[in-house]
């Protein structure tokens, strides 16, 4: 799998910033992927997608409900047990990536808890009995733009290892 982004369409997004940037590569893979990424679909993925799709999915669903929600939406085996973390960390994201061990932690002190079908009432009372991880999503929250800027900026100077660029 190989995605083709319009030089014009990247150009356009740089303009608008960081955020705009990023989710040009982001849908080009969801299109791909037709929004939903499989293990089939992964073997072919090359791994920088796959590291792509794994920040957004954390970005969408920590910016929406935090760790929590991550993990009740069953999204805790994906971010925390693949090497996720370890690739934050080589592209320049440490904090990012030791928030996501101290993250992995909890998913592993709490992941028989959280990883369940729940109402909407049971769901909002896993954050009153679970607040550890309020740290984690205010760390999240105060630095995402950061995260964002600085994976922007990965992509940017390596841009050759996630999109063909087309004129």
């Amino acid at each position: 799998m190989r995605i083709v982004i319009k030089d014009s369409e990247l150009q356009k997004a740089a303009q608008e910033g960081m955020d705009a940037f990023l989710s040009v590569f982001v849908k080009a893979i969801e299109r791909e992927i037709d929004g939903k990424l499989t293990e089939e679909k992964m073997a072919d993925m090359p791994s920088e997608y796959i590291t792509l799709w794994a920040f957004h999915l954390l970005h969408e669903e920590v910016m929406d409900g935090g760790f929590v929600q991550l993990i009740v939406n069953r999204n805790g085996p994906f971010i925390f047990f693949n090497p996720f973390a370890k690739v934050m960390r080589l592209w320049g994201l440490k904090d990012l990536s030791k928030l996501l061990y101290r993250g992995r932690e909890l998913f592993e002190k709490y992941r028989d808890q959280l990883e369940g079908d729940f109402t909407d009432e049971e769901f909002m009372a896993l954050y009153e009995t679970m607040p550890e991880f309020d740290d984690l999503d205010d760390e999240f929250v105060l630095e995402e733009e950061s995260y964002v800027e600085r994976i922007a900026i990965y992509i940017d100077e390596h841009i050759e290892d996630f999109a063909d660029i087309e004129k």
